[in-house]
C-alpha cells in the first residue's frame, strides 16, 4: 500500500512526518529515520484501523499568501 508522508523541519531540530491518510504524525533526528517511525507508526494504526483507500488519492500541492510585516 503507498500512502503520502509530508516531512518538515522540526523547531528543535530533526523533521516531522506526517500521513495525511490515517493522521499518524512521527519525528526523526533525519529524513530516513523520520520516514521509518512514519512507518511503523501508521502501520500500527492500520493493524487497529483498517483503512480502505478509495480510488481518488489526496493531492499534495502549495500555495502562496502574502506576507505581512
Amino acid at each position: 500500500m503507498e500512502l503520502t508522508a509530508i516531512l518538515t523541519p522540526a523547531v528543535e531540530g530533526g523533521y516531522v512526518a506526517y500521513n495525511p491518510e490515517t493522521g499518524t504524525t512521527t519525528q526523526g533526528e533525519n529524513i530516513e529515520e523520520a520516514l521509518a517511525n512514519l512507518r511503523e507508526a501508521t502501520e500500527l494504526y492500520l493493524e487497529e484501523f483498517p483503512l480502505i483507500l478509495a480510488e481518488n488519492r489526496p493531492l499534495l500541492t502549495t500555495f502562496q499568501v502574502a506576507s505581512h510585516a
